[in-house]
């Protein structure tokens, strides 16, 4: 069978009307990729009725699906749309939720237990292998794992996970993870080639990221690993406005510019009330492995001295060493390549503690949530 076209998907959204033509002639649809059967676009609509039009994305997806040869259809409602007001980052209501007819809240991920954001202040510091890691690690230790990968622009799951192949529908008519080493993922790395760029507007990666969420078979977690895009920009401020996030881990090299990043990163989530769990230190020390001299190439401890400084715990340090490299690019993990082995313990510990700081936090906002007595 043919593979289908971009003309061809969009000759089929032309008969979805919209005002005085339909979504195709009033030049609503950005971004259309066809690749390998998987087709993805945005529907833009005007600010003031963009959450009002979700039945019309629904409908655009539709009726992409149904094109002969698809083999999957990601759509994604976006609008240009004011900043959320200061007083909009509690966890309840519209952050991270949806409201049902009769006021029943739907959560995004009904089955997953708790969210942790694997973030920083900057690019650079190693982020994505610490989240990578950090899900293994958890994983390890018996807790059923997911990692989202939130880094719409720099997607780096797949090669890490060791993951090649695309997303398609499974039963529950959302899109099944892909899964590799017990591990549950989604990226939208699974979606595009790896060199093509993504060139969207803050409100379309959200929009995006929610369907991520969303639209993905989950399934029952423990604890969903989210590695978030480096800055505390616009999108990461709103991401951590929308999703119920258990937790925040800030991942940091020791140097002083990388902490000043790490310390505007801590300060945003304080100030939408997610708590931070901790720092880890990341390419904190190398040992040459033919003279097993010690050099701290970045500077050391400085991640710990700013976690005292800002009264936040230190998770632990990780080296700089080219085995926790290779294994990233290979697509085997240095957790489970060398699970025995010093580096495997130490992203381990940092695990352990990261899965006792959920459980606080869970407990926490189990006796902080209101009661409602009935007399």
């Amino acid at each position: 069978m043919a593979e289908v076209t971009e003309q061809q998907v969009l000759d089929a959204l032309s008969v979805i009307p919209y005002g005085d033509g339909n979504i195709v002639e009033r030049g609503m649809i950005a971004g259309l990729r066809v690749k390998d059967g998987h087709v993805a676009f945005a529907v833009e609509v005007d600010a003031e009725c963009g959450s009002k039009l979700e039945p019309l994305r629904k409908e655009a997806e539709k009726v992409a699906h149904a094109l002969p040869g698809v083999i999957s259809a990601s759509v994604v409602l976006t609008a240009e749309t004011p900043a959320p007001a200061p007083h909009s980052h509690s966890h309840g209501g519209c952050s991270g939720q949806k409201t049902a007819p009769g006021g029943a809240v739907q959560p995004l991920m009904p089955g997953v237990r708790s969210i942790v954001a694997v973030a920083s202040g900057k690019g650079g510091v190693g982020k994505s292998t610490t989240a990578v890691n950090l899900a293994l690690a958890l994983k390890a230790d018996g807790l059923k794992t997911g990692l989202l990968d939130a880094d719409i622009f720099g997607p780096s799951t797949p090669r890490m996970m060791g993951i090649a192949g695309r997303p398609v529908e499974v039963a529950s008519g959302k899109i099944g993870a892909l899964e590799n080493y017990g591990i549950k993922c989604m990226s939208i790395g699974f979606m595009i080639d790896d060199d093509s760029p993504v060139i969207w507007r803050g409100p379309m990666v959200m929009s995006a990221l929610e369907q991520l969420m969303r639209d993905v078979e989950w399934g029952e977690l423990d604890v969903l690993i989210v590695d978030m895009p480096p800055g505390t920009g616009d999108v990461q401020l709103t991401m951590a406005q929308k999703v119920p996030l258990t937790g925040a881990v800030i991942v940091s090299t020791p140097q002083d510019v990388a902490l000043a990043d790490a310390r505007r990163g801590i300060n945003m989530f304080r100030k939408v009330d997610v708590p931070v769990f901790g720092i880890i230190e990341n390419m904190s020390y190398y040992v040459c492995p033919h003279c097993h001299e010690r050099a701290e190439i970045f500077g050391h401890g400085g991640a710990r001295r700013e976690a005292e400084r800002l009264g936040v715990d230190f998770l632990g340090e990780i080296p700089l060493d080219i085995a926790i490299r290779e294994t990233s690019d290979s697509g085997c993990p240095i957790v489970i390549s060398a699970p025995a082995g010093p580096h495997a313990e130490a992203y381990r510990a940092i695990g352990r503690m990261t899965a006792e700081k959920i459980e606080t936090a869970l407990e926490k906002r189990k006796t902080t949530a209101p009661k409602i007595l009935v007399q």
